[in-house]
């Protein structure tokens, strides 16, 4: 599994996911997770028809199709059940 982050440093979301995020990696090492800035990254943004709000996490199968996405700030609870 992959995992698409969209975020950018205005986001107040975004902060508050950072620390969450990080955790998350720690805990399942298989599960890579690319970091985009959605104001610099804007092929990616569009590639992937990433809206107005952020933050966006967009979880990939092995063959980089999406398979969920959760859009807004989330809780580690929250990101972990989407994982599971």
């Amino acid at each position: 599994m992959k995992i698409l982050k969209f975020n950018a440093i205005w986001c107040s979301g975004c902060l508050v996911m950072k620390k969450a995020m990080k955790e998350i990696e720690e805990l399942y090492p298989n599960i890579e997770i690319e970091s985009y800035d959605y104001d610099m990254d804007t092929d990616m943004v569009k590639k992937w028809n990433v809206g107005e709000i952020i933050p966006v996490l967009i979880f990939l199968d092995e063959n980089e199709n999406e398979i969920s996405r959760l859009i807004g700030e989330k809780t580690k609870k929250e990101v972990i059940k989407e994982i599971e």
